[in-house]
C-alpha cells in the first residue's frame, strides 16, 4: 500500500509540472488595433472593404507642404497593404461562416477620407504643439485636427486600423471613433552618434519608426569624447583629418563618417514633415575629448605626479575656450531651427581639473571648490547661446546648483530618480524623465519599460495631485557603446514602442504588468513595423509575420 501511494503521489507531481506548449504564436496578434493606444476610442464589429480603385482622400479646408506630403505618404501605405492569399483548403464551414459574416457585419467599400484641418498650417513643430484629433471610420470617413500635427497624428492612426481577413482575401477597417491626444507633450528618443556613427539612412529610418509610434523629439547626440561627426564650416577641422607628429587623427572617425550641413538639412525637413522636432545636443565641458584632436587648448591637461598624462574636460577659465563654444553654438543653431538646444553638462571628470595646476591656482585665488568650478563653466556658458535660446541639460547641472531660467528643461536620468524628480519640480522647473529608459541596456525587455510611469512615481511619492503636471515628457536613450549602423533599428524597436505608448497613452493605474491585450497587439504593432521597413525585433516569444 505505502509503495502505491509513493508512486501515485510522484506521478501527480509529474503530472502538475508538466509544461504545455500549443501550436501557435504565443500571443495571437489583434486585428486593426492602434499603438500607442489612443485615449478615446468606440470600435465596432461592422467594417469597409477597401479598394484603391475606388478611394480618394479630399481636403476639405485648409492645406500646406506638410498635409500634402503626409496625405501622398500615407495614400501609399494604405495601399501597400496587399491581401496575401493563403492557398491552403478552405473548409465549407468556414466558406458559410465568412458569407454570413459579410452578410451581417460589412456595410460596403471605403470610399472616401475628409481631412479638415481647421486652422492655418504651422510651419515647425515646437514644444507643447496641439496634436490632438478626432477620426469617424464610416463609407465617407472624416479626420479634423485644428492643427497640422493632429492631422499628421491621426492619418497614422487611420492607416493603422486597416488589416487583412482571416480568410487573407480583404482589406478591411471597422467603424470607429477616436478622439485623441498625447498624455505628455514631449516624447523623445535620443540616438547617440559619436560612439558609434549612424548612417544617413538609418537615421531616416528611425524618423520613419518615431513617426508609426506617434514620438515627437528626435535627440540627436551628435558628438562625444569619441568622435567629432559633425561637419563645421566654421571649424572644419574638428571633424577633419590631422596631422599631428606624424600619426593621422580624426575628429570623425573616418572622413566618410561625417554629417554635413546638407546632410543636417535633409534630416530636418524629413522631421518636420513628420511632426518630428530635432533636439541637437552638444555636451559641454564634459564628453568632448574629440574637439580636442584640432582644437587642445580648449580642453584641461590632466596630471599625475606633475606628469601630464592626457586631455580632460574644457577649460573653465581659458577665454578661447568660450569663444569657440559660442562661435560653434551658433552655426548649430542657424542649422537646427528648433528654439532647443540641449548643452549636455553631465559627467565632468573634475578630478582632473584639480590635478591641473594653473586651474588649481585660480581656485585658491578665486576661493573657488571644484564643484563650483562646474557651475561658473554653466553660468558663462549659457548666455552664448543665440537671442530667444532654450536650454535642456542633464540633472548635474541642476545638482550642481547653476542658476537656471525657469523655462530651461531638466533631463533626469540618473538613480534615485523620484527624489529628483520631486526635487526640480518643486523649484519650478520642468522634468524630461529617462531614467527607465535605457535602451543600451539590452537586456531590459519591452514589459519593463512599458510599466515606468513618471508622473505616477511622483504622485505616489507626494500624495500631490498637481506636481506631477511638471514632469512634461521623456525619452528613451540609445546610447552608442553596443549598437551600430548593423543592429541599431532592431536594439531600439519595439522596446522605444513601450516608452513611446507609456507618453502617448492614458495612464496606468494600479496595474505592474502589462494586460494580455497589450502583448497581443504590440505583436501586430511588430509586424506593422516589419511591413513598412523598420526591422524590429520580435516582441514576446513564437509567431510570425508576413511581410
Amino acid at each position: 500500500m505505502l509503495r502505491f501511494l509513493t508512486i501515485f503521489l510522484i506521478t501527480s507531481v509529474n503530472v502538475n509540472c508538466i509544461y504545455i506548449v500549443n501550436p501557435g504564436p504565443k500571443y495571437p496578434p489583434t486585428k486593426g488595433e492602434v499603438w500607442p493606444k489612443p485615449q478615446n476610442e468606440i470600435t465596432e464589429l461592422t467594417y469597409y472593404t477597401f479598394d484603391p480603385l475606388n478611394f480618394k482622400v479630399k481636403v476639405t479646408n485648409n492645406t500646406c507642404d506638410i498635409l500634402i506630403s503626409a496625405i501622398e505618404r500615407y495614400s501609399y501605405i494604405v495601399k501597400s497593404n496587399k491581401p496575401q492569399q493563403d492557398h491552403r483548403p478552405v473548409s465549407v464551414t468556414e466558406r458559410r461562416q465568412h458569407a454570413r459574416q459579410a452578410q451581417t457585419l460589412q456595410l460596403g467599400v471605403l470610399q472616401e477620407l475628409q481631412v479638415q484641418l481647421t486652422e492655418p498650417c504651422e510651419e515647425y513643430p515646437y514644444l507643447e504643439m496641439d496634436e490632438k484629433y478626432r477620426l469617424n471610420v464610416l463609407a465617407v470617413s472624416v479626420l479634423t485636427s485644428a492643427s497640422v500635427w493632429g492631422i499628421l497624428r491621426g492619418l497614422e492612426t487611420f492607416a493603422q486600423k486597416f488589416y487583412i481577413s482571416r480568410d487573407m482575401n480583404e482589406l478591411r477597417i471597422n467603424t470607429s471613433v477616436v478622439v485623441d491626444f498625447p498624455e505628455y507633450a514631449h516624447r523623445g528618443l535620443l540616438l547617440d552618434t559619436g560612439r558609434h556613427y549612424i548612417s544617413v539612412p538609418n537615421i531616416l529610418l528611425t524618423l520613419d519608426a518615431m513617426t508609426i509610434n506617434k514620438m515627437n523629439v528626435f535627440h540627436w547626440h551628435i558628438v562625444d569624447d569619441q568622435s567629432f561627426p559633425y561637419q563645421s564650416e566654421k571649424f572644419p577641422d574638428l571633424s577633419s583629418r590631422l596631422l599631428i607628429f606624424y600619426d593621422s587623427l580624426y575628429g570623425a572617425y573616418h572622413a566618410s563618417m561625417v554629417y554635413t550641413k546638407n546632410d543636417i538639412a535633409r534630416i530636418v525637413e524629413y522631421a518636420r514633415l513628420r511632426g518630428i522636432r530635432v533636439l541637437p545636443e552638444f555636451d559641454v565641458p564634459g564628453h568632448t575629448r574629440s574637439w580636442g584632436n584640432a582644437y587642445p587648448n580648449i580642453l584641461t591637461s590632466c596630471y599625475h605626479e606633475n606628469e601630464v598624462v592626457g586631455l580632460g574636460p574644457m577649460n573653465p577659465i581659458r577665454n578661447i575656450t568660450y569663444k569657440m563654444i559660442r562661435d560653434l553654438y551658433h552655426e548649430v543653431q542657424a542649422w537646427f531651427p528648433d528654439k532647443h538646444l540641449h548643452i549636455g553638462g553631465d559627467e565632468v571628470r573634475k578630478l582632473c581639473w584639480r590635478s591641473n595646476p594653473e586651474i588649481r591656482e585660480y581656485m585658491q585665488k578665486n576661493g573657488l571648490k571644484v564643484e563650483e568650478l562646474h557651475a561658473l563653466f554653466m553660468q558663462n556658458t549659457i548666455p552664448l547661446l543665440a537671442d530667444g535660446s532654450k536650454i535642456v541639460v542633464w540633472q548635474d547641472v541642476f545638482d550642481e546648483n547653476v542658476p537656471l531660467t525657469s523655462d530651461t528643461l531638466i533631463q533626469v536620468w540618473k538613480d534615485e530618480w523620484i527624489h529628483e524628480m520631486v526635487k526640480v519640480l518643486k523649484t519650478g522647473h520642468r522634468v524630461l524623465f529617462s531614467s527607465s529608459w535605457y535602451l543600451n541596456y539590452l537586456q531590459d525587455e519591452w514589459p519593463m519599460l512599458y510599466m515606468a510611469d513618471p508622473r505616477r512615481m511622483v504622485r505616489d511619492e507626494t500624495d500631490n495631485n498637481t506636481l506631477p503636471a511638471g514632469v512634461i515628457g521623456g525619452e528613451a536613450c540609445m546610447w552608442g557603446e553596443k549598437v551600430d549602423d548593423r543592429n541599431v533599428i532592431s536594439s531600439v524597436w519595439p522596446r522605444a514602442s513601450a516608452v513611446a505608448e507609456r507618453l502617448w497613452s492614458a495612464p496606468t493605474l494600479g496595474e505592474t504588468s502589462p494586460r494580455p491585450e497589450v502583448y497581443q497587439r504590440i505583436e501586430e504593432h511588430v509586424c506593422r513595423m516589419n511591413r513598412r521597413g523598420i526591422a524590429a525585433q520580435p516582441a514576446s516569444g513564437p509567431g510570425f509575420c508576413l511581410v
